[in-house]
């Protein structure tokens, strides 16, 4: 057979595939599915330098579905490259199947999930600046993307930022098949005005008939000649090509075919054709950066310093202790002390601009390749990409996230600015870790434990200047609390701003003949529940203070580790809008601070 013939067959045995895949589930997207496989069938047929023998070659190329509603394609083209059997192929979306509604990487080949559209082509990003500035490696990053999710804010971002930085190892494939869920898309089949975008970003632009397998070849071989540029191939499609039932009509997204076995006579019939993508060089290895033996900074106890400064400079420190640690930020390094691990380690630090998903999304791609990638700005700003970084749970990736400038205590930049939702938003993140210093030397040692954390981790910085009171090298283990002060009498727990003022209410107390304990919770989840039990058991009550709302915090998470326990607990929080001030002014406003600590205290000693 001939290589037009067999891709055109192949073509056909993707769209067939795709059909049963869905309706053995009974569900699914298989028109969006079949606009594609012809795209698809020439990338796997002399383009794709894939080994799925050997999916951790750190030499292969990465393919990415970011319209993961099309997994029955992808999991199509996996059958015909050999990585799953027409058996498997049938257990689509079937309880305790790999292949899920959507792709995740419970399959090896699998980078990242996809499915919350705009995504694919922010990681692809991610993992092209890890190709080219990381593993220094010529593997190429391809993204299947769809004409709707063009209209997200994150891939605009995405084209800026692979633009900027000259990624023509980044290849967009974009599927415009005129229609969306509901209706057709902005542009239809206009593809000038995806070309217009992409161009104005400084991407090469490759319009083509998606369906005419010559042309299909001749983009992919053209965008593969490197010129500084990354490359968009846009191509006009059909929504279930085919299939003269479903073909370009709308009402039929994300539906079964009601004529499958039809459908398939329609297209030639079942097929069970075997490709072999290329392999890339087996004995390619990323680049290593060279690491020292140089210690942890270190702070006198007394003196004063922010937690976001000890965090830049426990970073830049890592940096030099292991040459797999990488940072980004969001534009404000000389807020969050970024800054510092940049000055350090200029080869492994990314500026991503005011673009906050794709900061996360850099920080996605990079972790598929195996770096320990830090991210921050200031807290706030994280909610942004808030869907980014619930996806990467799903990813089941590894990200170490800092947010700074949180809560009233930052004072006079007012409300926009105080992130007063973010301990709630992280600890509702899958098998996330959230940590909450309160001194510069605890902040050196909770980064240093995140470079080796699972999951999701999120450190939450402050931004004025607070004292030292931990020894250097005194030790926080994740999950766990210090008891600072002793007390029989009532407990004061806080963590960050509050544990300072817990503290100060404690002597205020003390004076008043009421022996206070007070507990540091800087580890907000997992949350030290077996030490809030004891307090709760041997002290009169807790009184819980956070620099936050009350819905999700501090507060909470102590409620939460007392459910099955009678305990008395008074919670403090923030409950109404901030305005501009001192922090004092703002953490007295807000009830949150050593006097309202106090007096709750007073309540349960009596």
């Amino acid at each position: 057979m001939d290589q037009a013939l067999f891709r055109s067959e192949l073509a056909q045995q993707l769209r067939v595939d795709s059909i049963r895949t869905s309706t053995a589930a009974g569900s699914g997207h298989p028109t969006s599915s079949l606009s594609a496989a012809d795209l698809l069938a020439v990338l796997l047929d002399g383009h794709l330098r894939l080994d799925f023998e050997r999916p951790d070659n750190p030499a292969n190329d990465h393919l990415i579905f970011s319209k993961g509603h099309a997994s029955p394609l992808q999991y199509a083209a996996f059958k015909a490259v050999g990585a799953v059997e027409d058996d498997e192929l049938l257990t689509f979306r079937k309880f305790g199947s790999r292949l899920e509604g959507h792709p995740t990487p419970i399959l090896p080949w699998v980078d990242v999930a996809t499915g919350s559209l705009g995504q694919g082509l922010p990681i692809g990003v991610g993992l092209a600046l890890a190709g080219k500035r990381l593993d220094r490696l010529p593997y190429r990053v391809w993204v299947l993307c769809g004409d709707s999710e063009m209209a997200e804010g994150s891939v605009w971002e995405a084209l800026e930022h692979a633009g900027h930085e000259q990624l023509d190892n980044l290849i967009a494939i974009i599927d415009v098949n005129r229609l969306g869920q509901t209706g057709p898309t902005m542009h239809g089949w206009d593809l000038t005005s995806y070309t217009a975008r992409a161009q104005a970003a400084g991407w090469r632009t490759i319009e083509i008939d998606g369906h005419d397998l010559d042309e299909i070849e001749s983009a992919l071989t053209q965008a593969e000649d490197g010129d500084g540029r990354p490359v968009a191939i846009i191509a006009a499609t059909q929504k279930g090509k085919g299939v003269a039932e479903v073909a370009d009509k709308p009402g039929f997204h994300g539906k079964p075919l009601a004529h499958a076995e039809e459908s398939i006579v329609e297209l030639g019939g079942l097929r069970d054709l075997r490709v072999k993508p290329a392999k890339p060089d087996a004995d390619a290895k990323p680049h290593v950066f060279d690491t020292g033996s140089g210690g942890l900074p270190a702070f006198e106890e007394g003196t004063e310093l922010a937690t976001r400064k000890a965090y830049g400079q426990a970073l830049a420190a890592l940096g030099d202790r292991r040459g797999d640690v990488v940072a980004m930020d969001g534009e404000v390094s000389n807020s969050t002390f970024a800054e510092l691990f940049r000055d350090a380690h200029p080869d492994r630090y990314f500026e991503m601009y005011i673009a906050e998903q794709q900061l996360i999304a850099a920080a996605v791609g990079m972790q598929v390749r195996g770096w320990c990638a830090f991210a921050s700005t200031f807290a706030a700003f994280l909610s942004r990409a808030y869907d980014f970084v619930r996806m990467a749970a799903v990813s089941r990736a590894d990200l170490r996230l800092m947010g700074s400038h949180a809560g009233v205590a930052i004072g006079e930049d007012g409300p926009s600015q105080m992130a007063l939702e973010d301990l709630a938003a992280f600890r509702a993140v899958h098998g996330s870790t959230v940590l909450y210093p309160c001194d510069a030397n605890q902040t050196v040692q909770l980064v240093t434990a995140m470079a080796d954390l699972p999951g999701i981790s999120y450190l939450r910085t402050s931004r004025g200047a607070m004292p030292v009171i931990y020894p250097p090298g005194e030790q926080f283990p994740i999950g766990g609390s210090k008891v600072v002060r002793d007390g029989d009498d009532v407990t004061l727990v806080g963590a960050g701003v509050t544990l300072h003022e817990a503290v100060k209410a404690a002597d205020v107390l003390a004076h008043e003949g009421i022996e206070a304990r007070v507990i540091d919770l800087y580890s907000i989840k997992p949350v030290d529940s077996g030490t809030l039990r004891r307090a709760a058991t041997e002290t009169a009550g807790l009184v819980t203070a956070e620099d936050h709302w009350p819905e999700g915090g501090l507060g909470e998470a102590v409620l939460s580790a007392l459910t099955d326990q009678p305990a008395q607990v008074r919670t403090l929080a923030v409950h109404e809008m901030p305005g501009s001030g001192q922090p004092a002014e703002l953490l007295g406003q807000a009830r949150i601070d050593a006097t309202a600590i106090a007096e709750k205290a007073r309540e349960l000693a009596s």
